[in-house]
């Protein structure tokens, strides 16, 4: 009686001495697991196998001492006996030793379970269970609890990795519950595969159907996979053969040519024909239809046969929830279309229990992680790349970011990774799209930092899998504002807090719109015109809603309005413009605040949203600076320059003093103010004497006020005022355009 180490009874069994198979095909077998070209072509001779293993049982099972008689008689305290069985080895009919091919293992361990009848099958793999999908592709992904049959065999049939579908055919037909557990974490319960799922009769008799979404906490899918290396085989314009003919001879081409024919899609004119093979029986699948319409090719009876050229994949999702519950496909497509992965093909089983559709082999993992978060198998994660990553604004934003990460993830299920980051000089680049650790910015500049390439960057942010691609660029700068419409073409997100893109050249922003709207990408610069003041949503909820706006007034520069709320006659125009630097409101050359070209900026953007076709040219701007200061070049450090421009703006404090004065005398405020006359056509930025009627004159420190005129708010404007100057309420409108951007994303899975 063999006995182990620990003393436990054990006996071997040789598969071959009982497993009789008998294969259909030459190749016949399993197959890989996660392949669906060859799902079955060896099955057991039940009745000479169990005859077999019931002789082994009286022979050597009780000479062994695993017979059932020794289990009956066993105490409690006792041991039970184990019986080690060879996987993968079987003998055919004909009896020759042979195997079960690819995955055979798993099929072993489920035929001698359905033939010792056992209470459960137990698969010890390197995962812990089935998951949700491809934890390589879709590091969200997290294992199933419980899976019925038909569906662990839907999720195999499409590429799952873990089971092979026809494996679990045995425990199909005598119930037995299926386990699938982590040899390397066994304290992990993993998946259990057990029942049926419901018939289509017996779902269709309750006749209601309810939209997935007002189930609160109920996901009708189970996870998502997917099928790599598939080809798709297409005839077009076969009409004049007729439908039934033309689909008799397509299948039968593929059968005679031992074609797996994965997925099959038909036009309604039943004139064309495309289905799904595998990538490597593309080419025979091709010669085989071509010599079955061979003569109605050369008649120009049928118009076409083709083969796809690119790698393609199939990615489908499965659960028995999906029957009778409406808007499954539209979130499994809409999540699909906000990732930019264009479909080629869809086909749903007729047991409702799968949607699969076909795209490019490069937009899988992507298409994957945008299905995964679409219906809340996981949060919503938004990918971002921060450009001026180090500078006020910037650091100001990843502080803010940072601070907020918790309470994004418990409250709004949205999670930021900040995978990439640049300075004007240096850049890094997560690995892989890993997100970077963001706690001090300036240190992951250092280093083995890369120069910064914006080419790599873009390359970077087209390579990185998470459908929810977001830049943010706090720069301002001419040569970034250049990347907008590559980027949005690649289907990211950009949000700007710089005005050179939406007062730039009118020929860029106008092809930067183009991307935006071709390929169903936003573009989020809220924060450009009055920091975190909803300024720009107002205007676009006004005119979206029917509302004719026909004059903008007000003031758009908190440096303005601090330096005209803080000069009097003890502080002069210079000592004023020094206190709003040192409080972090100016831009970072004081000059732009000066001459007014940073208002008149925000005055383009604001017109064009009203669309008025004008440039920062057509704008009537007046500077209060003389041309020498304003064009002079400076040079030292940024403290040096600016203390150099103070001084030289001294020339200025005498005269801006006596308009001060003048302004008093008569009751009145200076203001430096803004008009957009939307029905002239006309733009100006002026200093003015504002009189105490005037919006204006209660204008404090440094706010903002934009004074909204319309065919509705015809006796007193629509007013949005508040703070708006420094890097904190800039940051802070960054956010808001963050936020409003996860939550378009998480519209598709709410």
């Amino acid at each position: 009686m063999p006995t182990s180490s620990r003393g436990v009874t054990v006996a071997w069994l040789d598969a071959r001495d009982v497993l009789i198979v008998k294969s259909e095909g030459a190749n016949a077998g399993l197959g890989e697991k996660g392949s669906s070209s060859s799902t079955g072509g060896v099955t057991p001779v039940w009745d000479e196998t169990m005859r077999r293993l019931e002789v082994w049982w009286d022979e050597v099972g009780r000479r062994e001492g695993v017979h059932w008689d020794d289990v009956e008689s066993a105490t409690p305290s006792d041991t039970a006996p184990i019986v080690i069985a060879t996987g993968f080895v079987a003998t055919s009919s004909e009896g020759v030793p042979t195997t079960l091919k690819r995955s055979g293992s798993d099929y072993s361990a489920t035929i001698f379970a359905k033939l010792t009848q056992s209470s459960r099958v137990t698969m010890w793999k390197n995962t812990d269970g089935v998951y949700t999908a491809d934890p390589r592709r879709v590091p969200e992904a997290f294992s199933i609890a419980s899976l019925k049959y038909d569906e662990a065999m839907e999720l195999a049939y499409f590429g799952a990795q873990v089971l092979h579908p026809s494996a679990m055919v045995p425990c199909i037909d005598s119930n037995i519950p299926v386990y699938v557990r982590n040899i390397f974490n066994p304290e992990f319960a993993g998946t259990v595969i057990q029942g049926r799922c419901a018939s289509l009769t017996d779902v269709n008799k309750d006749g209601k159907v309810v939209n997935w979404r007002s189930k609160k906490g109920v996901i009708p899918i189970k996870g998502i996979t997917s099928v790599d290396r598939v080809s798709l085989l297409t005839l077009e314009g076969a009409s004049v053969i007729g439908g039934a003919e033309v689909a008799e001879r397509f299948m039968g081409s593929m059968a005679d040519a031992g074609i797996d024919v994965l997925m099959v899609t038909q036009a309604s004119s039943e004139s064309s024909i495309t289905v799904v093979v595998p990538e490597n029986q593309g080419k025979r699948a091709l010669d085989a239809l071509r010599n079955t319409f061979e003569l109605e090719l050369s008649r120009s009876n049928v118009n076409a046969i083709s083969l796809t050229d690119i790698p393609m994949a199939i990615i489908a999702i499965v659960g028995e929830g999906m029957a009778m519950n409406s808007g499954v496909s539209a979130s499994f497509m809409s999540s699909l279309a906000k990732a930019n992965v264009n479909i080629r093909v869809i086909a749903q089983g007729s047991s409702e229990r799968q949607v699969a559709v076909v795209v490019e082999a490069k937009d899988v993992s992507r298409a994957l992680r945008s299905a995964h978060m679409a219906f809340t198998l996981s949060s919503t994660m938004v990918s971002v790349a921060v450009l001026g990553g180090t500078g006020k604004l910037g650091t100001a934003l990843i502080r803010q970011l940072n601070k907020q990460k918790e309470n994004l993830a418990k409250n709004l299920k949205i999670g930021v990774c900040v995978n990439a980051i640049a300075s004007s000089t240096k850049m890094r680049l997560g690995e892989n799209g890993a997100c970077l650790a963001t706690s001090n910015p300036d240190e992951l500049l250092l280093g083995d930092a890369q120069d910064l390439d914006m080419d790599a960057l873009t390359a970077a942010l087209e390579a990185d899998v998470n459908p929810h691609r977001v830049i943010i660029d706090c720069t301002n700068c001419d040569d970034v504002a250049n990347y907008y419409e590559k980027w949005m073409s690649s289907g990211v997100n950009v949000i700007s807090p710089g005005r050179v893109a939406g007062s730039g050249p009118l020929e860029r922003y106008n092809a930067i719109r183009d991307a935006q709207r071709a390929n169903s990408v936003d573009w989020q610069y809220e924060s450009s015109v009055g920091s975190a003041l909803p300024i720009l949503t107002t205007l676009r909820d006004l005119m979206q809603t029917g509302d004719e706006v026909q004059l903008l007034r007000g003031c758009l520069s908190g440096t303005m309005a601090y330096i005209f709320s803080t000069m009097n006659e003890e502080t002069s125009f210079s000592q004023a413009v020094r206190q709003a630097m040192e409080q972090d409101f100016t831009e970072n050359d004081v000059r732009d605040d000066l001459t007014g070209s940073d208002v008149a900026s925000k005055i383009v953007i604001l017109a064009r949203e009203l669309g008025m076709d004008i440039s920062v040219d057509d704008v009537e701007v007046e500077s209060l600076i003389p041309e020498e200061v304003r064009n002079k070049q400076y040079s030292g450090t940024k403290d040096e320059i600016n203390d150099t421009i103070l001084e030289d703006l001294k020339v200025m404090d005498a005269p801006m003093l006596k308009r001060w004065k003048e302004a008093v005398d008569n009751n009145l405020l200076l203001r430096y103010k803004f008009v957009i006359d939307v029905i002239n056509g006309k733009c100006r930025c002026n200093l003015e004497a504002v009189p105490n009627t005037d919006t204006l004159y209660r204008l404090r420190n440094n706010e903002n006020l934009v004074a909204f005129e319309t065919s509705r708010y015809t006796t007193s404007p629509l007013i949005v005022k508040g703070a708006a100057a420094g890097p904190e309420l800039a940051a802070a409108g960054m956010f808001a355009d963050l936020l409003r951007l996860g939550r378009a994303f998480s519209t598709f899975q709410t």
